[in-house]
């Protein structure tokens, strides 16, 4: 008898598991969240409009047309009918015809659908710089001749431009959501570290403080800090002064979530073994104790940039926030506080009302992803 022995390769060594850091599987937990992803995408695209403003408005945002005051929003038309009946693609508005009623002197726009007004990508316009610092003239989409104007948003009292007015608005009132969250991060975290590491007399401090500041109405206390601010201020301080003022209120409760995550976390193992260790306080609350619910900070800031959004947008539509020429959501808001001019031109309410309904709806979607990938306990 023959025995033969036939070399099989053996493939059923068990594999190594792939090992994932703490952002890595917060990524993966947030990409199951669909509605929070698309809302990713949503919040960079307002932000890319913010940064690239000048480069994505198609006209000048102060560009006054007097024969253009209140002209309601153009569409966009894609198909040119000849005179011989013959059709060609090209993008085109149709340009507007003003009349004038004698009786009630209102004035009315019909679209001409033989006057057309060429539209194209990467059109030259009106001269800005782009980032602060790089002269340009080119505009991602617009009337092909610079002399002509469009209005996809309609106009507002002065003939300007909606749709520009917004884009640049956008600066403003997401900027200062950032700039607000920041300063509620540094003021915030600070205060409700120190107050939850250290405890005793100073945690009582600073509650009482928190105490204080959230007693207080929040609109009489915005109308009076804004009243301080001196009408001879040029716009830029009065912009920062007001971002303060926005903050003021935000950093409270971030304040009381991380002194309650500092009384948690003080006394555990690893907190003592960095004592041990030597580590100084603030190397204990540097290296251990904030890294420790980072990912939580983050979810709870996202989740504040809508309320600075919302309060900038109040404040400005009250007339005690950010004033012209400054331009923002709210201040655009302002212009539809009469109801003549919301009947007469609808779509001053309704183009920035929808932008500020986006933009907060598209970060609460996003804060409430972070915020579930963030948590262990989630499912």
């Amino acid at each position: 008898m023959t025995s033969v022995t036939e070399n099989i390769p053996v493939d059923n060594e068990p594999q190594a598991p792939e090992l994932l850091g703490p952002r890595a599987l917060m990524w993966r937990k947030f990409r199951r969240h669909r509605i929070a992803y698309f809302s990713l995408w949503i919040v960079g695209i307002i932000y890319f409009i913010a940064l690239f403003g000048d480069f994505v408005a198609p006209q000048a945002h102060d560009e006054r047309n007097r024969r253009a005051i209140f002209a309601p929003p153009q569409g966009i038309h894609f198909i040119v009918e000849e005179e011989d009946g013959s059709r060609h693609f090209q993008i085109h508005a149709r340009r507007l015809q003003m009349e004038i009623d004698r009786a009630t002197m209102r004035r009315t726009y019909e679209e001409d659908p033989n006057d057309i007004i060429p539209l194209g990508f990467f059109v030259e316009g009106h001269e800005y710089d782009l980032l602060w610092m790089i002269p340009s003239n080119t505009h991602l989409f617009g009337p092909v001749d610079a002399d002509d104007h469009v209005y996809f948003f309609g106009s507002d009292r002065l003939g300007r431009d909606i749709l520009s007015r917004i884009i640049i608005g956008t600066k403003i009132s997401m900027s200062i959501g950032l700039v607000g969250v920041a300063i509620s991060l540094i003021v915030g975290v600070t205060l409700g570290g120190i107050s939850g590491y250290y405890g005793g007399w100073i945690d009582n401090i600073i509650q009482r403080l928190i105490e204080f500041i959230r007693s207080i109405p929040t609109i009489p206390l915005w109308m009076g800090l804004a009243a301080a601010i001196p009408l001879d201020w040029p716009p830029l301080r009065t912009y920062f002064v007001v971002t303060i003022i926005v903050s003021m209120i935000g950093w409270t409760s971030l304040a009381r979530e991380v002194r309650g995550k500092f009384l948690s976390l003080r006394n555990e193992d690893f907190i003592t073994a960095a004592r041990l260790d030597g580590l100084t306080d603030w190397q204990v609350i540097r290296k251990h104790m904030v890294p420790s619910f980072s990912s939580h900070i983050i979810a709870s800031l996202t989740l504040a940039v809508p309320l600075m959004i919302l309060a900038e947008t109040s404040l400005s539509f009250l007339g005690i926030g950010l004033q012209p020429p400054i331009v923002s959501w709210g201040t655009l808001l302002k212009e539809a506080q009469n109801i003549r001019t919301i009947i007469e031109a609808p779509w001053l309410l309704i183009a920035p009302g929808t932008m500020i309904v986006i933009a907060v709806l598209a970060l609460n979607f996003l804060g409430d992803g972070l915020r579930d990938a963030a948590d262990p306990h989630a499912h």
